[in-house]
This record gives structure tokens, sequence and C-alpha cells, in this order.
């Protein structure tokens, strides 16, 4: 019965520890920070436009995938 109790008291901790570094890598800060700590304006804004920047270049390949198609023909 100890066994069982220390081996789901393991699992719980490390099920705890590994979705708290889980979510900070998924973040892209610290893996030790706090996870609840609100996202600074800075941070804010270097994601949106990371994450415009990249849809950009999808529009952009797609456009290059299309003009080719079309000279193909």
């Amino acid at each position: 019965m100890k066994n069982l109790k220390t081996f789901l008291i393991g699992i719980i901790v490390g099920a705890l520890l590994g979705a708290w570094l889980g979510y900070n890598k998924g973040r892209g800060v610290e893996l030790f920070s706090n996870p609840f700590q609100e996202r600074t304006v800075s941070e804010r804004i270097k994601s949106t436009v990371g994450e415009g920047v990249e849809k950009a270049g999808q529009s952009i390949e797609k456009l290059g995938e299309d003009i080719k198609g079309t000279m193909d023909k």
C-alpha cells in the first residue's frame, strides 16, 4: 500500500511539473518562470509580429506556387 501511495504521489508531482515546464516552453519563456505571470506589452508585440511574418511568408509561398502552376500550363 505504501508503494502504491508513493507511486501515485510521484505521478501527480511529475504531471504538475511537466505541465508547468511545458506551458513555459510553449510560451517561449524561461522554464522555471511563473506560468501565471502576465505577459508584457513587448512580449505580446513580438508574438504578434512573429505570427504576422509567418503568415506573410506562407502567403508569398502560395502565390509563388500559383504563379509557377500557371506558367507550366
